[in-house]
């Protein structure tokens, strides 16, 4: 794979530049961390070179100074709130993460429950953080956050919060999702840690967008389609700019807040740390890009692919239009067109061939790999077990899964499990392969090369089930489909 982004120096870059930050305040810095720190796919996706857990591996280069607190919304506890990319809710996620984070290395302390209210289903959550000796701290709703600052800023505002007792120099407060209350957490800190007499620290882990790229950049604009949802916008950081006369780019939703941000470090610390949402920022992302031409590809391909995924939560119902919308608006803005994504084209050329639904793939050394529905084989299925055979080095007239390997298969589908489909789909075909692997060398060595799909792009000319996607997915595959009809 071609790298545009150097991994060992954004490591390096990194955690010096939080250490840095750390220095300037007493020794104590609540940094609240944005995004994911496990499984970037994004980061990793539009800065080719970038591991997905960088941001962790950069924390574990001085993980005795790191003190992990979780935060966690009330409101989604009580409304059992799904974290979308993994389907279970956030208080669960909470406890994985923990476990998770634990398991890597880093000491997680606490968890602030945000909005705290008691029910049943808080209680339960606090006993089950217990059993891990988590500790529990409870944070309250504040009449008139965040604008009011004279009362936020008071006994009867931050300072009827619960302290979070913290004993590491860098508090990293992180959220299963967006909306649970970071930034609220820390500032919190911040009050109660100043009456205590320690000028404590605030700083925002956010990697994109990047501050130090162009507002039209590819890598900024794919942020924007990945956000569409939430109706975030790249913008000129105008405070910076005023500051220091230097353009950077930061999102609608901190330069809104800034000035309340502003006048509640005043109100806390008599002075503002900051000039601008970009001062806050410690994100150096952008200084480790090696090959921008990379990046930007990169980036554009997101975009597509954010465009798909837009389009399929619009037929299953889960997005609204506007989201598709917005997206088409940034792919003008990059002169894009669905067909630049190389699988689209393949898929859709040969669907046009067979006037039938296929798939297309694209290997890691450029080779595209297309499958057709046959009366055996579902195209997304066809076209796996055709790369794998290609990987394997294994001739094209080798027949790697015989009819008479297939056919039981689709009678137990027929007339015993109630399927109309008797095509066999990827994780059944993987399945066949498996058994025939025990005593077929060439269907163990395609059986090796699954690996090599990690990472790979993929696209099918029908909407997908959501075993397909699920098999699809674990394979490490980037997917996309075009959400009319269903691949059968």
């Amino acid at each position: 794979m071609k790298t545009g982004f150097d991994n060992n120096k954004y490591l390096k870059l990194q955690s010096e530049h939080i250490k840095e930050r750390i220095s300037k305040f007493d020794n104590k810095l609540y940094m609240e961390f944005g995004g994911k720190l496990l499984d970037d796919l994004h980061a990793s996706r539009v800065l080719p070179g970038f591991h997905s857990d960088s941001k962790l591996q950069m924390l574990l280069q001085f993980a005795d100074q790191v003190e992990m607190v979780m935060v966690v919304s009330a409101e989604d506890i009580e409304h059992s709130k799904i974290r979308e990319d993994l389907g279970i809710t956030y208080d669960l996620d909470v406890l994985r993460l923990i476990d998770e984070y634990r398991s890597r290395g880093l000491f997680v302390s606490s968890v602030v429950i945000t909005k705290y209210s008691d029910s049943r289903s808080i209680r339960h959550f606090e006993e089950q953080l217990s059993h891990q000796e988590i500790k529990v701290y409870h944070h309250y709703f504040i009449q008139g956050y965040p604008n009011n600052v004279e009362v936020v800023i008071s006994e009867d505002g931050y300072g009827k919060n619960d302290f979070v007792e913290t004993s590491r120099p860098l508090i990293v407060v992180t959220a299963p999702g967006p909306g649970s209350g970071k930034m609220s957490v820390c500032l919190s800190q911040l009050y109660h840690e100043h009456k205590r007499g320690l000028n404590a620290g605030y700083a925002k882990f956010e990697t994109f967008p990047i501050w130090n790229l162009p507002l039209e950049h590819p890598v900024n604009l794919a942020y924007e389609a990945a956000t569409a949802d939430l109706n975030d916008i790249n913008m000129i950081d105008p405070y910076h700019l005023r500051s220091y006369g230097e353009t950077t780019v930061n999102y609608n939703r901190d330069v809104e807040i800034f000035p309340v941000l502003k006048s509640m470090f005043e109100e806390i610390f008599g002075k503002s740390p900051y000039n601008s949402p970009t001062d806050m920022g410690v994100n150096m992302a952008g200084n480790c890009i090696s090959d921008d031409g990379i990046c930007r590809e990169a980036g554009k391909q997101e975009i597509i692919r954010r465009y798909f995924r837009s389009l399929a939560g619009v037929a299953d119902g889960s997005k609204a239009i506007e989201e598709v919308n917005k997206i088409l608006v940034l792919m003008k803005a990059a002169n894009l067109n669905v067909n630049e994504r190389r699988v689209v084209a393949a898929a859709r050329a040969r669907a046009a061939e067979t006037s039938d639904v296929c798939s297309a793939l694209e290997l890691e050394d450029g080779t595209i790999i297309t499958g057709k529905t046959s009366d055996l084989l579902g195209p997304s299925a066809a076209c796996i077990l055709k790369a794998i055979r290609h990987l394997a080095g294994i001739p094209k007239d080798a027949m790697l899964l015989s009819p008479a390997t297939i056919d039981p298969i689709q009678k137990l589908k027929i007339q015993y499990l109630g399927s109309k489909n008797p095509r066999l789909h990827p994780e059944e075909v993987l399945i066949a392969l498996s058994t025939a692997s025990v005593i077929d060398q060439q269907a163990s060595r395609a059986l090796a090369q699954l690996p090599k799909l990690n990472g790979c792009q993929f696209h099918t000319t029908a909407a997908l089930s959501a075993v397909d996607k699920r098999t699809l997915g674990r394979l490490g595959l980037d997917v996309t489909y075009e959400p009319k009809n269903i691949e059968k």
